[in-house]
């Protein structure tokens, strides 16, 4: 289970198109992005030397090829490939294709430009995201045209991949994610060695060069590629960290600017477990009063139905088994959206009352990009890779066991979970990371919208104060959303029309502006 600050998906507003993916794929308020398969597929690279300037080269648009066993997008959709060097520190090195997706505006005489998407993840195929959350922008691809791409290290970009389906799902298996013992912590823990050498056996040459500040340079290649002077740019999740980068490298590039769910770039990896400890539990217990539950007691029975799972998974009708992980990540997956609570309530009903675990390990296999033929996407592969590349922390298993009391006393079901993720997610990484916590301060750039949902689970409220603050005065402009959830844009109507009217009028709410 990863259900870090960066985390999967795209955001309220694609969450209606996405739940068609998988049971909640996508959208955050489920749990992956759509698998990197599903999406269109760009057609082929231009074949440019390396070296080639990305942005002097005009963009070969085409139709968009379907993917295997599905269909491709409408006919106003095309795709292409933009071509950026593997090093940014060697320009005239090897080079490899990003993928794009375009839907033209739709009022081509008032038209402001593109406007690039990322929906979280990281590892989101944004090719193949955009396509099914497009209707939740209408009113943006009126005046702009609809661009998302599939960052470097995912999915049709020089996708990274660790493992083959049978490995990934023997992992689901058998290892504990809260290791009780030394043999099974040994076995938690050489997992994530195992994991990271995979990447390097089978995506070596692209590993060290997929972390964010490389892709925020691809960003600004993409920008110029498209002929925009400046970027207009809507990040969700992960997106907002991206954003954020960008905004710190190039300040004077900076146009319409929009970062929802936004993640705390002053927090390391321990801070952001932390952070989702907090906010997870905090989306639990909103859940529970909801329902009309008593919160605390809510949160002992869960925690029980997971100590009862540690030693005696519960059986489904496929014929595997729901163990305590499993369980924990079905659980963290509908706590994304409020919509999703109804699906949590009948999950743990049956758990409880019937002794079965088809609800949930349904609800896991849609967060672990599970589908029926037993087929693992890869934006597991893709996340990883570019949270390790980002890191430079490699805590180890003796320094998340001590976290353990405190990380229990902030949520007795999710806490012990994101513990031990701090020492298992970047086990024995081969490649090292770049930072602690990433660099976003961006002194002269425009007024960048920073929007954070008061019940938030995977990225707190209060990372959006720390975004705004750190982006500089007179840069970040918070508007806080009085809800649950996940992603403000395309769930609140006032977050919606203060977003709107600024990337189509370039009206700026006031900073602390609050929706309810």
């Amino acid at each position: 289970m990863r259900v870090r600050g960066r985390a999967r998906g795209a955001g309220a507003a694609a969450c209606a198109a996405l739940l068609t993916t998988a049971l909640l794929a996508g959208c955050d308020s489920g749990p992956t992005s759509p698998p990197a398969s599903k999406g269109p597929r760009p057609q082929a690279s231009d074949g440019s030397p390396a070296g080639a300037s990305a942005s002097s080269r005009p963009l070969d648009w085409r139709r968009c090829r379907a993917p295997e066993g599905g269909e491709a997008p409408g006919p106003a959709w095309r795709c292409a490939t933009v071509r950026v060097p593997l090093d940014h520190a060697e320009p005239d090195g090897r080079t490899i294709g990003i993928a794009l997706i375009r839907k033209p505006a739709t009022r081509k005489s008032e038209r402001l430009g593109s406007m690039l998407f990322d929906f979280g993840g990281p590892g989101g195929s944004g090719v193949g995201i955009l396509p099914r959350a497009a209707a939740s922008y209408g009113e943006l691809n009126t005046r702009y045209d609809l661009v998302g791409f599939d960052p470097r290290g995912v999915a049709a970009s020089e996708g990274v991949r660790c493992r083959d389906d049978e490995e990934q799902e023997k992992s689901y298996r058998e290892i504990d994610m809260t290791p009780d013992t030394s043999a099974e912590e040994a076995a938690f823990v050489a997992d994530g060695t195992a994991f990271g050498a995979g990447c390097e056996r089978l995506s070596g040459t692209v590993l060290p060069h997929v972390g964010t500040t490389s892709a925020a340079r691809d960003m600004d290649l993409i920008r110029a590629a498209l002929g925009d002077g400046k970027l207009s740019y809507f990040g969700i999740s992960y997106g907002t960290e991206l954003g954020g980068t960008y905004a710190h490298l190039f300040p004077e590039r900076v146009g319409r600017v929009v970062l929802d769910a936004v993640v705390d770039p002053t927090a390391d990896s321990v801070g952001h477990a932390r952070n989702q400890a907090t906010g997870f539990q905090r989306a639990l217990e909103n859940y529970f009063r909801d329902s009309g539950r008593d919160p605390e007691a809510g949160t002992r029975r869960t925690a029980a139905l997971l100590g009862r799972l540690d030693g005696d998974p519960l059986p489904t009708s496929s014929g595997r088994e729901l163990n305590e992980s499993l369980a924990v990540t079905g659980i963290v997956t509908p706590l994304y959206s409020k919509s999703g609570w109804p699906s949590l309530t009948a999950a743990l009903d049956e758990a409880e009352n019937s002794g079965r675990g088809d609800r949930l390990l349904e609800l896991a296999d849609s967060y672990n990009g599970r589908d029926g033929n037993g087929h693992y996407d890869t934006q597991n592969h893709a996340q990883r890779a570019i949270s390790c590349a980002d890191t430079r922390a490699r805590p180890t298993a003796s320094e998340a066991r001590a976290l353990l009391p405190e990380f229990r006393r902030l949520s007795p079901v999710f806490g012990p979970f994101l513990a031990w993720d701090t020492a298992g997610w970047c086990a024995g990484w081969p490649v090292e990371g770049e930072h602690d916590t990433p660099e976003t301060s961006a002194p002269g750039a425009a007024p960048i919208l920073v929007i954070g949902t008061t019940g938030d689970p995977a990225t707190p409220y209060e990372g959006a104060r720390r975004m705004a603050d750190e982006l500089g005065e007179g840069v970040g402009v918070v508007v806080t959303n009085k809800g649950e959830g996940h992603g403000a844009y395309g769930e609140s109507t006032c977050v919606t029309s203060l977003v709107d009217a600024y990337f189509l009028d370039g009206e700026v709410p006031a900073d602390g502006r609050t929706c309810s």
